[in-house]
């Protein structure tokens, strides 16, 4: 039996052929049959791995057949479009980074199916794809949500992960660290050869990394997420990475939910009658960054039943103010949210700058950070998970400024400074 053992071993491993096999004298009649037996068996389950590996290809290829029968429709992004033609859709970045002139086009082509005309190969992307590597840790919630987290094989900076499902297989040892930026290990991305390299641009030649990702080869999808000025424009981008798994119906049911969650808050809050004035951010080498009235900032404070100080303001990107700007317009403020991560408590905050101290928010003790979730290595899961999860970072604002509304929520992203 331990040549029937070898025999099936070796078939199984595709080395049968290879052999030349003789039965002596040694091998009966009913080991013979066995050894046949378990080669057919063999031979079966190659051919059903055979056709899981081939990644959900087309056999037969027809011309009429409607590959994508479920699309998916953007309704709150700005800066994504989908077409969708029998078997390839056409996915458009519009507006990559700030100012950008220039618009990113990819064409994702059904396995098995012809190569549409007018792309170049780097704009062509096989799917569903089998394998990805992500730039940027909002990226990875994405993968969860859709369960194809077991598709990554690579990320930038393992200790900056939260997504609990990542986590995990990062320390079964099934992803690999490849840097990012300008610093991204283009060699070791190539050993990885993973069917899609997900990132995003700024618009600055020396630090993005998607020219020299192209230029080696890589297949890129530029993530432009950040650039939307709503919430739910932001976790939208959700979608962006479905399209590439053909996971078009889940990915509309996730947004639904998300989207259903989100309104369901902003209406209760609607009937406020008090709005709270708010303002957020912290004074950084000089300057107070503070986010423009149209910023996704100033739409969650909105939302969230609160009156920001800065939302007559135009501007969707953030203002560069003085310190004195700031404390003339907010001093006697009700709230101050989203300030210094390293900030946990309030001799904290008054240690960085003892001014601070003259805010109505810090004498009576209402200031809220959305540090709560941090990792030991510094990762901020408010800047990964809550870009997906925006109906619940609106609940804990929500909760915050109203805590009568939503009596059950408990803050999840969101914490109170300690005195």
């Amino acid at each position: 039996m331990a040549i029937v053992a070898r025999l099936f071993r070796d078939a199984c491993g595709g080395r049968l052929r290879h052999r030349k096999l003789v039965f002596g004298i040694a091998v009966g009649v009913s080991q013979f049959l066995l050894i046949v037996t378990l080669i057919i068996a063999c031979h079966n389950t190659a051919i059903n791995t055979s056709t899981n590996n081939i990644n959900n290809c087309i056999q037969k290829y027809e011309q009429n057949t409607d590959y994508f029968p479920t699309k998916i429709k953007i309704t709150h992004a700005i800066g994504l479009t989908v077409e969708y033609y029998k078997h390839y859709k056409v996915v458009t970045i519009k507006n990559p980074w700030q100012n950008a002139k220039t618009t990113f086009k990819y064409a994702l082509v059904q396995c098995g199916t012809p190569t549409p005309k007018g792309f170049n190969q780097a704009q062509v992307i096989t799917v569903p794809i089998n394998s990805i590597v992500s730039l940027s840790t909002t990226h990875l919630p994405h993968l969860a949500k859709l369960g194809v987290v077991d598709k990554l094989i690579g990320i930038s900076n393992s200790k900056q992960v939260n997504t609990r499902e990542v986590v995990e297989r990062i320390k079964a040892g099934k992803v690999t660290q490849v840097g990012n930026n300008a610093n991204v290990d283009i060699e070791k991305l190539l050993e990885l050869n993973p069917d899609l390299v997900t990132t995003f641009g700024t618009g600055d030649s020396q630090t993005d990394n998607y020219a020299k990702l192209t230029e080696a080869g890589l297949k890129v999808g530029i993530n432009a997420e950040y650039m939307e000025d709503t919430p739910l424009g932001r976790s939208e981008w959700l979608k962006f990475t479905a399209l590439f798994f053909n996971k078009e119906e889940q990915a509309e049911k996730i947004f639904q939910e998300i989207t259903h969650k989100y309104e369901q808050v902003s209406q209760k809050v609607k009937s406020v009658k008090n709005r709270p004035t708010v303002f957020v951010g912290f004074n950084f080498k000089g300057t107070w960054f503070m986010p423009g009235g149209k910023s996704y900032v100033a739409k969650y404070l909105a939302d969230a039943g609160a009156n920001y100080l800065w939302s007559d303001n135009k501007f969707s990107g953030s203002l560069p103010l003085s310190f004195e700007v700031v404390l003339e317009r907010a001093a006697n403020a009700d709230y101050w949210l989203n300030f210094s991560q390293s900030w946990l408590s309030l001799q904290d905050l008054l240690a960085e700058d003892n001014r601070y101290a003259d805010f109505k928010a810090v004498k009576t003790g209402n200031l809220y950070n959305n540090n709560a979730r941090v990792n030991e290595s510094g990762g901020n899961d408010y800047w990964e998970g809550g870009i997906s999860n925006p109906d619940t970072v609106l609940s804990d604002l929500s909760k915050i400024l109203h805590p009568e509304i939503l009596l059950n929520h408990k803050l999840f992203y969101y914490h109170k400074i300690s005195k």
